[in-house]
């Protein structure tokens, strides 16, 4: 264990990595804080759901495929853009070490991905609208993203390039002791402020479906473009030197205020109630 010091407000920790052992296994703190972050964020979307007129038990219910399905896009998109980390050394795929998910390696916007496309097939399959479940969805991702950064923190990873700053974050990689950008932090923050403006200033003005999902991407993707391009771990689109995440969030950024405006302007020209009001009208007269 190597300490983890904030040089400039005068802060140094040292945390094991293992939360805990069971028989053998060690338990680490980072998938103790992912854990942890996974139930608070569906036990808020369970809570919100009913103001989108989706159910909390249907969400459950999507969540029990999403969240796996979410987990192996995750991971396919950091073995992707890795795949040297999964080669031997004649050039062959190691099929063995790219499945270890236990040894490390996943990617945010995989698991969005995935998540969204199992939602998206789901609600389909189910009959059940889309955009109230993305739109409950949004603050559980928020909430998520927002705690999971910390098992970064605890395993010293995620972070920036040299920082001097008061707020930097001294750790010591490969046996160097650098301080550097504590990106982990910027991004659990940047999703705390996303969070606390989707639901003060955002929801009470909501005027679309889909207004509080669009406005989640937005907000993430243009956090994403700022801090990703801090990054010393960058995932890189094959052998370019463009970073694959930076890309995604700038274009994601792009098409979620596009799809706001568009629906903003089709709104005030035919104005249609939310999706929660037109169920509560169609209980009422039944």
């Amino acid at each position: 264990m190597t300490p983890i010091t904030f040089p400039g407000l005068g802060i140094e920790v040292t945390i094991d990595p293992v939360a805990f052992v069971i028989g053998n296994k060690p338990i680490y703190w980072y998938g103790v804080i992912i854990a942890c972050g996974f139930l608070l964020a569906l036990s808020a979307m369970y809570r919100i759901a009913p103001r989108n007129g989706a159910k909390g038990d249907d969400l459950i219910d999507m969540m029990l495929y999403a969240m796996p399905l979410g987990l192996v896009g995750a991971r396919t998109y950091y073995v992707l853009f890795y795949q040297s980390l999964y080669r031997d050394a004649n050039g062959v795929f190691q099929w063995g070490k790219a499945v270890a998910i236990w040894d490390g390696g996943i990617a945010v916007y995989g698991g969005i991905l995935a998540g969204v496309a199992t939602a998206v097939i789901y609600c389909r399959v189910r009959k059940i609208p889309f955009w109230p479940m993305a739109d409950t969805a949004a603050y559980g991702l928020l909430i998520g993203q927002s705690i999971g950064r910390w098992g970064n923190f605890v395993n010293q990873e995620a972070y920036g390039g040299a920082c001097s700053a008061l707020w930097r974050m001294g750790i010591t990689v490969s046996g160097v002791y650098t301080e550097v950008h504590p990106t982990f932090l910027y991004e659990s923050l940047w999703n705390a402020v996303g969070l606390c403006l989707l639901w003060f200033v955002v929801r009470p003005r909501r005027k679309f479906d889909g207004q509080i999902f669009a406005s989640y991407v937005l907000w993430y993707g243009l956090g994403r473009v700022w801090i990703e391009g801090l990054r010393a771990d960058s995932l890189y689109l094959f052998s370019t030197g463009i970073r694959v995440s930076q890309l995604l969030a700038g274009l994601s950024a792009l098409g979620a205020l596009t799809a706001i405006l568009l629906c903003l302007r089709r709104q005030k020209q035919n104005p249609r109630p939310l999706y929660v009001q037109r169920a509560a009208e169609k209980t009422e007269k039944e």
